[in-house]
């Protein structure tokens, strides 16, 4: 079992306190922290990039860099859940396998990543990747 805090500072401002004593301020989408819904949505980037770097480093790939753009839109109604979301993977290496690369990512959808399981019981979440040059 996990067990995180969250303190309000002030106004509209959060601060997340995670188990190991790590900080991420929270706010409205016009706040100075990020928003909790935009929360979810890094923190499933983060479970699902963790993954395939993981992943392709135990392949030996030749990764350079990765970063992930996340796109999602919310329901109409209240509570707005995500109800789609897109993750591009945009990968940078000289000489990276793109079936491997493929593998990876599919291993951290179907099977690793919590973050990304949790919020596909809710949204749909699609995926694609880009090979660049290093």
């Amino acid at each position: 079992m996990t067990t995180v805090h969250v303190k309000w500072s002030q106004d509209r401002l959060f601060e997340g306190i995670g188990s190991n004593g790590a900080t991420a301020l929270m706010s409205p989408t016009d706040g100075p922290g990020v928003s909790p819904m935009q929360m979810l949505l890094l923190g499933m980037g983060g479970c699902t990039a963790y993954d395939v770097v993981d992943i392709l480093e135990k392949q030996r790939q030749p990764l350079a860099g990765l970063e992930l753009e996340i796109t999602g839109a919310r329901g109409e109604e209240q509570p707005k859940p995500w109800t789609q979301i897109h993750v591009l993977y945009r990968f940078r290496g000289d000489g990276l396998d793109a079936v491997k690369v493929e593998r990876a990512i599919a291993l951290s959808v179907e099977k690793y990543c919590g973050a990304l399981a949790t919020l596909a019981g809710v949204a749909n979440v699609t995926h694609a990747f880009e090979i660049l040059p290093a």
